[in-house]
C-alpha cells in the first residue's frame, strides 16, 4: 500500500511539473523560422505562469522588456503557426500543457516596444475559449503544441510584438484576490515575438488595451468555474478580435 500510494504520488508531481508551457517557435506560411527561444521571442527563463494581474509580466512574461535581437519576417495576410511545448518541441513525448489545464488562448498585437510593453498599446488579433464541445488548450494539446493565427490582410508594414497566451482556468473557480483562497485564479502563460510585418495594408491596431487595467480578478474571463457544465458561456477577457477596420 505504501509503495503504491509512493508511486501515485511520483505520477502526481510528474504533471505537475510537466503541466507548464512556453513558447518556441514560429513558422510562417508553413515554413519554419528555427529556433526562437531569445532570438525572435522575448523568451522567459521557466515555463512557470503568471498570476499577478498587476505586474508587468503579465504582458509578456518575466523577460517581456528586454528585446531580442531578431524579427519574424511576414506579409500581412500570412499564417503565423505558434509552437509550444513543456521543454523539448523535438521530443515526441513532450507535454506540451496538462490537460488538466484548460482555458482560453488569446492572441495579441502591438506597435513594436523596444522595451517596456506595458500600457494601452493592445490590440486582439484572435481568442479561441470554448467551442466545439472543446477548450482551445486541448485543441492545441491534441494539434501537438499547434496554434495558427492569421495576421489580417489590412496590417500595415512595420514592427509589430505579438503576444500570445495560455491562460488556464483549472484554478479559476475563486477569484485571484479572495482572501480565503490564496493562490487561487486564472494562470496565464503570456509569450511574446516580435514580427517584422510587410505588404499593402494601412491599417494600424487602435484597440489601446491595457492588461494592468483590462485584467481584473473579477473579470468574468478570469473567474470562471469550468467544473459545473457551463463551458460553452465562457467569455474571454479583453476587447473583441480587431478586424483589421
Amino acid at each position: 500500500m505504501l509503495l503504491l500510494t509512493l508511486a501515485t504520488l511520483v505520477t502526481l508531481l510528474a504533471r505537475h511539473v510537466s503541466a507548464h508551457a512556453r513558447l518556441f517557435r514560429v513558422s510562417v506560411d508553413g515554413k519554419d523560422q528555427g529556433d526562437g527561444l531569445n532570438k525572435y521571442i522575448r523568451s522567459p527563463a521557466t515555463n512557470d505562469p503568471v498570476r499577478d494581474l498587476s505586474s508587468a509580466a503579465i504582458v509578456c512574461n518575466t523577460q517581456g522588456s528586454k528585446a531580442a535581437p531578431d524579427f519574424v519576417r511576414a506579409a500581412a495576410g500570412d499564417k503565423l503557426t505558434f509552437l509550444w511545448a513543456h521543454d523539448n518541441p523535438d521530443d515526441p513525448a513532450d507535454y506540451v500543457l496538462d490537460p488538466s489545464h484548460k482555458g482560453a488562448i488569446l492572441t495579441y498585437v502591438a506597435a513594436y516596444p523596444s522595451g517596456d510593453p506595458t500600457g494601452p498599446i493592445w490590440s486582439k488579433l484572435a481568442e479561441e475559449g470554448f467551442t466545439g464541445g472543446q477548450w482551445a488548450t486541448i485543441k492545441m494539446i491534441d494539434n501537438g503544441g499547434k496554434v495558427d493565427v492569421t495576421l489580417p490582410e489590412a496590417l500595415a508594414p512595420g514592427k509589430y510584438l505579438i503576444r500570445q497566451e495560455l491562460l488556464a482556468l483549472h484554478r479559476a473557480d475563486f477569484a485571484c484576490d479572495d482572501p480565503a483562497h490564496p493562490n487561487r485564479g486564472a494562470e496565464s502563460y503570456p509569450n511574446c515575438v516580435q514580427v517584422e510585418v510587410s505588404g499593402s495594408g494601412d491599417k494600424k491596431p487602435d484597440q489601446n488595451f491595457d492588461f494592468n487595467k483590462g485584467y481584473t480578478c473579477d473579470n468574468k474571463g478570469l473567474h470562471f468555474k469550468i467544473y459545473i457544465g457551463q463551458d460553452s458561456q465562457y467569455v474571454a477577457p479583453g476587447p473583441r478580435p480587431w478586424n483589421g477596420s
